[in-house]
């Protein structure tokens, strides 16, 4: 059993104790304290260069605990069998492991060792490695940004929790809050899905056989109710931390709202070295927002309390209370975004309900107020076109009489906005969608329809697989790829689009486990069977013998192929065309060897080749504990070229409050923005909360979008972080002493000054300049903030990840900026 605690942070009323707690010595003192003593633990602490600077300091903190222990020199490690002898291995600060490493201890664990890792290994493991580590049956804990915090008494109940013969309890559930608020919502209703536990969104564990996983929501990560139901200590644990969370997020926003109001925007980087800043100056911009805090610290420390005295009643009000004291605190009146990708998926039946230009004009001023800067528009759904198209076997019935696209394009850009056409790529029909034209369910659509050798197919022979609702095309005919190339040009030449957005870029959900699969077109078939001798229909991913595994294999392999390529034909297609064509696409955020099995869908590797500039994960859920959990491994970690990530929200039945918070989880790690689904939902009060917030703090003549401007997108928000910074030390909440201050403001101000001059003069040697110097700055971040900064670990965390999105932005200008 691997354990990899994800949970981080502590108590906010032991802030003193944060220092020795980052170095992760007396947390594993307990963890050895607490095993039984006929377990006979020999524990082995394991030393690396992520952890060497730290290294002193653990060893000071195990001595004074009496803790023994053995080293393991991590680079001298070989074999399994160089763990003779241990039981338990610690991994302190680790940053990640290697495949090979993997390996080894995979194969430690399984002749009965153990592992507890703590620290940013669990959240920035590779999506590879992560996939490892959960077949070594990984419990995972909830999510957060703190990268080297710990919870002793979370540790000491996983660890009763898990000895033979305990039971794991699952994670908490949320439910909907009673108490009001000054912008009411509620939780969503509980969704078709179903909660499995502590790890990631599984297609298999949560979504019924019958229904189509590509219409799910991944259901809420923590749940409490009123009642005097019990809550155990795991529970609690996670409840308070996700409070602690909760407390992080919006004290962000507050900071970035009140930086703002003491250092104008407008103001030079060097003149806020020389700033003196009266002490009410900036707090006057959220007068409650200080003593809601501290008010939310009381009630977690009183819930606490009330859990360990057996008041579980009392405790769940005080967590109730406390949560909806923090949503209420958020400063949804003033502005605290910074420049981001503000999307909006415009669909459909929104603008079939508007049924005009003047009626589509309205909905463009309502995205206009709330300073959405990029609507996604519904372009070829169920196989239609939603404009007269010369490719298109016909226009959609539902929009005949008049051009919603032309009209779109026309109307966002009059309000400084771009229009993405979305287009579905494979899925060719909609079940749904002939109710709406009353046509017969069984309808396959207009392009099947005109050409039914087009059709992809299951094992079974259908072209709509069991428990679906959509017929798909055949990736591998070459008439099918002709045909979905020049509508995609039709759309990009005929059109001023600024974007294509690509969707169901990939085969429909599969379940190889129960031998329910698809990818058999007649074309595919014949391919296969010309590369390989082998008809698929004729293969089964059930099938033990190793020969038959490797020609599945080699079949998955196939179809993936079929979309990638694919996806680099549009690309090389387009861009000669419209070469300031972005080109995104909607996927799964499911781990990349699921996705394979499952939907063939690999977009890491459409992003690395420079095929993609935008990934939009689907990452919908119903809460921000869940939200997070799904998106932080590819905003972390993954390596995608230089492509901007900005994770979809999903806003049917989502409360506002609930859209914000999760907004702001993206902005505490490093997105580039966000895409909303879908406008059908895109209430009033929504709008009207992001009119109020989504600006910057002092107007510039054009906020810019990153995918257009990354270098004056990463200037103006490395100038919002330096706000920050000068706040926190003009009130003594950042303590340097002279000299450290001298040099961290050089540092800083080095990097500001760069990035300033490569928005203002765009050249390759200023990009390179720009980049050297903030790696620099971020790899020295955090031992430049280890001790002005004591007891801001959430804080710290949030702005090293903002600094990772300023180098991601700086990326994606290297690859797209000088684009010919």
């Amino acid at each position: 059993m691997v354990l990899l605690h994800k949970r981080a942070g502590f108590d906010s009323g032991r802030a003193t104790k944060i220092l020795s707690g980052l170095l992760l010595g007396f947390w594993f003192h307990l963890t050895v304290a607490l095993l039984p003593a006929a377990a006979r633990t020999v524990l082995g602490v394991v030393r690396s260069p992520d952890n060497a600077t730290q290294w002193s300091d653990i060893v000071d903190r195990l001595r004074e605990m009496g803790t023994a222990y053995q080293t393991i020199d991590l680079q001298q490690l070989q074999r399994p069998q160089d763990l003779e002898g241990i039981t338990v291995i610690f991994l302190p600060n680790l940053k990640g492991l290697t495949k090979e490493q993997v390996q080894l201890f995979q194969d430690w664990v399984s002749q009965g060792g153990r592992i507890i890792a703590s620290g940013p290994i669990g959240n920035n493991a590779s999506p590879s490695i992560s996939q490892t580590l959960q077949a070594l049956k990984v419990t995972y804990a909830a999510p957060t940004t703190d990268k080297g915090g710990f919870d002793s008494r979370w540790l000491k109940t996983v660890l009763e929790q898990n000895e033979p013969g305990a039971v794991t309890p699952t994670p908490p559930r949320v439910s909907p809050a009673t108490a009001g608020a000054a912008i009411a919502g509620t939780w969503p209703v509980e969704t078709k899905t179903t909660s499995t536990g502590g790890k990631p969104w599984s297609m298999d564990e949560e979504i019924p056989v019958s229904e189509d996983p590509a219409e799910q929501v991944a259901p809420p990560g923590a749940e409490v109710t009123a009642g005097p139901l019990p809550i155990n200590a795991l529970d609690a644990i996670a409840l308070r931390q996700e409070l602690e969370n909760l407390i992080g997020r919006v004290e962000s926003a507050l900071l970035a709202v009140n930086a703002a109001a003491a250092n104008p925007a407008n103001l030079q980087s060097s003149q806020l070295k020389a700033m003196t800043i009266a002490p009410t100056a900036a707090d006057q911009a959220s007068p409650a927002g200080a003593n809601a805090l501290a008010t939310a610290r009381q009630l977690i420390r009183a819930f606490s309390e009330s859990v360990e005295q057996g008041d579980y009643a009392m405790a769940r009000r005080q967590w109730l209370q406390a949560r909806q004291l923090l949503w209420d605190s958020y400063p949804l009146d003033q502005p605290f975004a910074q420049p981001e990708i503000r999307a909006v998926w415009l669909d459909r039946g929104t603008i079939v309900q508007a049924g005009s230009e003047k009626e589509l004009a309205l909905m463009f001023d309502r995205l206009a107020a709330a300073r959405i800067n990029t609507i996604f528009l519904e372009t070829i759904n169920a196989g239609y076109p939603i404009y007269p198209s010369k490719i298109a076997p016909r226009q959609n019935p539902l929009t005949k009489g008049w051009d919603p696209l032309a009209a779109a394009v026309k109307l966002a850009h009059e309000r400084g906005m771009e229009l993405h056409a979305w287009v579905w790529v494979f899925a060719a029909g909609n079940q749904k969608h002939n109710k709406l034209v009353q046509l017969p369910v069984s309808y396959p659509g207009p392009i099947l329809e005109a050409h039914p050798d087009w059709a992809n197919r299951d094992n079974q022979g259908r072209i709509v697989p069991l428990g679906q609702n959509k017929p798909f095309l055949d990736p591998a005919n070459p008439e099918v790829r002709a045909y979905l190339l020049q509508i995609f040009t039709e759309i990009a030449t005929r059109y001023e689009v600024d974007g294509l957005h690509l969707d169901y870029i990939r085969y429909p959900f599969q379940d190889p486990s129960a031998d329910r699969t698809y990818g058999y077109g007649m074309a595919a078939r014949q391919q296969f069977k010309r590369l390989t001798g082998v008809d698929p229909i004729t293969l089964s991913p059930r099938n033990p013998d190793r020969s038959a595994q490797m020609l599945w294999q080699q079949w998955t392999d196939f179809r993936t192929q079929q979309v990638n390529s694919f996806v680099a034909e549009v690309a090389q297609t387009l861009r000669p065309k419209r070469p300031r064509l972005i080109l995104s696409a909607a996927v799964f955020p499911i781990s990349e060897f699921e996705r394979l099995q499952k939907l063939q869908q690999q977009w890491e590797v459409w992003a690395r080749e420079g095929n993609v500039d935008l990934i939009v994960p689907m990452s919908y859920a119903a809460d921000t504990n869940r939200f997070q959990r799904i998106v932080q491994p590819w905003l972390m970690q993954v390596d995608l070229g230089g492509a901007l990530v900005m994770p979809g929200i999903y806003l049917f039945k989502l409360p506002e409050l609930m859209t914000i918070d999760q907004i702001q989880a993206i902005r505490n790690l490093s997105g580039g923005g966000y895409s909303l689904f879908a406008m059908q939902h895109f209430s009033d009060r929504l709008q009207l909360i992001f009119s109020q917030t989504q600006k910057l703090p002092q107007p510039i003549p054009q906020e810019p979008i990153p995918y257009r401007q990354p270098f004056a997108t990463a200037a103006i928000r490395y100038a919002g972080l330096q706000r920050e910074w000068e706040f926190l030390i003009t009130r003594g909440k950042l303590r340097f002493r002279e000299k450290e201050l001298v040099n961290w403001r050089t540092q800083s101000e080095a990097v500001a000054v760069a990035l300033s001059q490569l928005a203002e003069q765009p050249t390759p040697a200023h990009l390179d300049r720009a980049m050297e110097l903030t790696g620099e700055f971020r790899g020295q971040f955090r031992d430049l903030l280890r001790l002005p900064a004591l007891g801001q670990s959430y804080q710290v965390n949030t702005w090293e990840n903002q600094l990772t999105a300023i180098d991601r932005l700086l990326q994606y200008g290297k690859r797209t900026a000088f684009r010919s």
